[in-house]
C-alpha cells in the first residue's frame, strides 16, 4: 500500500532470510507509532515483548508464543462502534502489533498506517490517498535509517 515503501523494502532486502532482525525492528517501530490506539492489554503486552526480544531479554519461543497471543487478539477484537469508523484505528493497530510481533514487517507498516489515519479521521480519511502520506514517509524514512544503520542494503 505504502509505494514507497515497497522499492525501499526491495533495495535493503526486507525479506531476505538474513534481515529478519530488520523485520522486527522496523515492524516495532510501525507499531510503536500507534501504541497509543491498542485496546487490548494482550497486544500491550505482546509490543512490550517484542521490545524486550529487540533488548536480548526475551527468548524466540516467547516471541512466538507473543505471535500466536497477538494474531488471536486481533482477530477477537470487536471493531468499531462508531458510525464514522475512527474505532477501527484500535483494529488496525492491534494488527499491526500481531504482524509486527511474527516478523511480518511490511504488513504491519499497513495495518499501523490504516491506524494512524483512521484514528485521525475515519473512513472519509481512509479513502484518500493523500491521508497517507506523512505516515509513508515516516515509514520509509524509519526502514531507510534502520537499514543504513544495520548494513542491511548490502548484497546477501
Amino acid at each position: 500500500m505504502n509505494p514507497a515503501l515497497d522499492p525501499l523494502s526491495s533495495e535493503v532486502g526486507l525479506d531476505r532470510p538474513g534481515n529478519e532482525r530488520l523485520r522486527f525492528e522496523f515492524g516495532h517501530a510501525c507499531a510503536q507509532r500507534v501504541r497509543h490506539l491498542l485496546e487490548d492489554p494482550v497486544a500491550v503486552e505482546c509490543l512490550e515483548a517484542l521490545g524486550a526480544f529487540l533488548a536480548g531479554g526475551l527468548e524466540r519461543s516467547a516471541l512466538d508464543d507473543c505471535a500466536r497471543r497477538a494474531t488471536l487478539a486481533a482477530n477477537r477484537h470487536p471493531g468499531s462502534k462508531s458510525i464514522d469508523g475512527c474505532g477501527h484505528a484500535a483494529v488496525s493497530a492491534t494488527y499491526a502489533v500481531a504482524n509486527a510481533v511474527s516478523g511480518k514487517a511490511r504488513q504491519a507498516a499497513d495495518y499501523a498506517a490504516y491506524a494512524v489515519v483512521y484514528a485521525g479521521g475515519g473512513y472519509g480519511a481512509v479513502a484518500d490517498p493523500a491521508s497517507f502520506a506523512p505516515e509513508h514517509e515516516w515509514q520509509a524514512a524509519c526502514l531507510a535509517g534502520l537499514a543504513n544503520s544495520r548494513g542491511a542494503s548490502d548484497p546477501a
